[in-house]
């Protein structure tokens, strides 16, 4: 007997009927209806709430809460002068700003710069970013360099 559309029928065992729920003791899911005794869950209507324990006080209500996230906190990613002096040495840059830094993979395009004063700058350089600490502008200006806000 050859396979057609009009005689195909599923393996075996593969296909079982519904669950009839709550048809009489006879079918082995009446009285209960397979949802036990009492409690939330027997009722109709029952929809448990997100986070809800059964009254035990949830783990996100139990967890200590401490401090402040400052929604408008502004991160930078931070670049220190003895860096922006190893850079203009490797690279022969005299001239630092966002591209070249990008180009450098120094920074990504949504990082703001911040440049701080550790190390120390021997070379001429003229940098812009968005901001700077109050010493390594002082210290870029000395050597008569020019420290520029974005």
């Amino acid at each position: 007997m050859s396979i057609e559309l009009h005689n195909l029928k599923p393996a075996e065992g593969s296909v079982q009927g519904t669950k009839r729920i709550g048809r009489g003791q006879g079918s082995g899911w009446g009285g209960t209806s397979g949802r036990g005794h009492k409690g939330a869950k027997s009722r109709s209507g029952y929809k448990s709430k997100r986070g809800f324990e059964g009254g035990q006080m949830p783990l996100q209500r139990r967890t200590p809460k401490r401090g402040f996230k400052n929604p408008n906190r502004v991160e930078y990613q931070v670049i220190n002068l003895s860096k922006l002096q190893e850079l203009a040495d490797k690279n022969q840059i005299t001239d630092f700003n966002f591209e070249t830094l990008r180009a450098l993979r120094i920074i990504s395009k949504t990082d703001k710069l911040k440049v701080l004063a550790n190390g120390e700058l021997k070379s001429l350089i003229s940098i812009s970013a968005h901001a700077f600490s109050d010493k390594a502008k002082e210290t870029i200006e000395k050597l008569g360099g020019k420290a520029s806000v974005i």
